[in-house]
């Protein structure tokens, strides 16, 4: 306990303690008479107006691990891995402008929570709606783990989370989590809508402050690009090749820009991004988002540049264990270059950062399981109020699982699954947003594409080795089939997944095989706040919904 930073401890205790208090208030906030449905529960009662939904979605997508990984990819290997993120964010509200209004509409009209429940509705298809559900879900469980990554990257930092006494290492953590786990199962959706204005404010705050002081302080921006080139074009002696880009070269255009648009492709398509945009109140409120989030975009360029301004600054991360570790260069960054006081509200920044999207993107993982696996296939005559509690005690369980895979495990394994998660997550975007606009994809061809989509990107991504550790998963990149150029393969996948899709689908729609029951039609892709539902009963077969005249 030697070595704590002791001022920078306390500020950040308190501000946890301002946001857990806050958790727990949120129970009272626009309480409804009951919060016994899912939709009360998991979805804030679709009624956050435009403010908090930008709060809550950039709460949501701009995670701990994000405040973390960016810089620090920027400061181990430069742009092609750190900096693609910008553009793909830019990329991004372009596209979820288009689609996420539609989803919002026929969700509205229909009582659906999940990406899954929209999938079956359409497509009347039992194992597709699985399909997504699980993928989804265990897409998911990884990118709840990595938020520990940010939570034990400031507590190495300040002095805690290293050593073999369990009390000093893993304790923190614990309570944090716990606390988590508690103020999220009584408020659901609504508590970390409540913390994201706290945690999105001290995250604007501390990287305006340290773009606008930490350069001065190394010798301005110049310095700071010339040390991050210098350092870049410098041969990594145990790969032979230079240790990263400072300005991605022309073989490595076709990586950028693959990383780019995959990326961008495959984020809404997380339940928890889809749960955030749900809890809005109407169509416009999305669409009104996808314009002001871009903020967040020029906040993400300004974080990314922080990991070459650690390269200027002479920033040494090594871990408690003494050991280098990329991921503590922004907690070490601010620890050197900022009085204790300011370190510890740049702490709770990203400890606070990995609260709320750990509490959406359980919530979102629980609604999937209880909407699209229990009901489904275990349980169909659940009433609401069962859907709410076994999804209450499925949302403990999931965040226990990720303390556990960060704690048992080497972290490396989530970073591993994570980029699993990315690759898989894209696979479900032929049947959620083509489904949207046409029906003439067949479900058995959508069920196929996503087949081999899946098995060729987990494939592609083992054979992937570290070339420093020799580990498979080593990397997200590979070469495309027929141009020789390194690729996302998330986005080779995807396009197979595509073609195999539109083929069966051909022959099928050509042989006139059944492609199930739409129960949605042309109008609910429209609706808005104050059209009614399609009230729906539940006939003696246990597997079909009929909507009621």
């Amino acid at each position: 306990m030697s070595n704590v930073n002791w001022t920078a401890l306390i500020v950040l205790v308190l501000l946890f303690a301002l946001v857990t208090g806050m958790g727990f208030w949120a129970t009272r906030w626009r309480r409804p008479s009951s919060m016994e449905s899912l939709d009360e529960w998991g979805l804030g009662g679709r009624s956050f107006g435009t403010w908090v939904t930008w709060f809550l979605l950039g709460g949501d997508l701009y995670t701990a691990y994000t405040f973390v990984a960016v810089p620090a990819a920027m400061f181990a290997t430069g742009a092609v891995a750190g900096f693609f993120a910008v553009p793909y964010t830019i990329v991004l509200y372009p596209i979820i402008f288009v689609f996420m209004a539609r989803l919002w509409s026929v969700s509205h009209r229909h009582g659906y929570v999940t990406p899954a429940d929209f999938v079956r509705g359409r497509y009347g298809s039992r194992e597709l709606s699985l399909a997504v559900a699980v993928t989804g879900f265990l897409a998911t469980m990884p990118y709840i783990a990595l938020q520990l990554v940010g939570i034990q990257a400031v507590l190495e930092v300040v002095g805690l989370g290293g050593g073999s006494n369990i009390i000093a290492k893993d304790a923190p953590l614990f309570i944090a989590f716990a606390l988590l786990a508690a103020y999220t199962y009584s408020s659901g959706l609504r508590a970390p809508a409540v913390i994201a204005f706290v945690k999105d404010t001290l995250i604007y705050l501390v990287i305006i402050v340290a773009i606008i002081y930490l350069p001065s302080k190394v010798g301005g921006w110049d310095a700071v690009f010339g040390a991050a080139q210098e350092k870049m074009t410098t041969v990594n002696e145990a790969t032979g090749k230079p240790t990263g880009a400072f300005v991605p070269g022309s073989q490595q255009m076709w990586a950028y820009a693959t990383l780019g648009l995959g990326s961008a492709l495959a984020l809404f398509m997380y339940p928890h991004s889809i749960t955030a945009t749900l809890s809005a109140s109407s169509r416009n409120t999305i669409r009104r988002n996808a314009s002001i989030l871009p903020a967040y975009s020029f906040v993400l360029g300004l974080l990314a540049l922080l990991g070459w301004v650690a390269i200027a600054a002479g920033t040494k991360p090594v871990g408690l264990d003494g050991k280098p570790n990329a991921q503590l260069v922004i907690p070490q960054l601010f620890e050197d270059m900022f009085p204790s006081w300011f370190a510890g509200i740049a702490f709770s920044a990203i400890a606070i950062g990995a609260l709320v999207p750990a509490a959406i993107m359980s919530i979102a993982a629980a609604n999937t399981f209880t909407r699209n696996i229990y009901k489904e296939w275990i349980r169909p005559d659940a009433s609401p109020a069962q859907e709410a509690k076994v999804s209450k005690l499925i949302s403990l369980i999931v965040k226990a699982f990720a303390l556990v895979f960060v704690l048992a495990l080497d972290k490396q394994n989530a970073i591993n699954f994570q980029l699993l998660g990315g690759i898989w997550i894209l696979q479900t975007f032929p049947a959620i947003v083509f489904g949207l606009y046409t029906k003439w994809f067949h479900r058995w061809g959508l069920l196929l594409g996503w087949a081999v989509g899946m098995v060729y990107g987990t494939w592609q991504a083992y054979n992937v080795v570290n070339p420093v550790t020799g580990a498979h998963f080593g990397g997200s990149l590979a070469n495309i089939p027929g141009i020789a150029q390194m690729g996302y393969i998330a986005l080779t996948a995807f396009v197979i997944n595509l073609v195999i899709a539109a083929i069966v689908s051909a022959v099928l729609n050509a042989m006139k095989v059944s492609n199930g029951t739409d129960e949605t039609i042309k109008g609910d892709y429209f609706a808005d706040a104050g059209d009614p539902r399609v009230e729906k009963t539940l006939p003696t077969g246990p597997h079909e919904v009929t909507p009621s005249p």
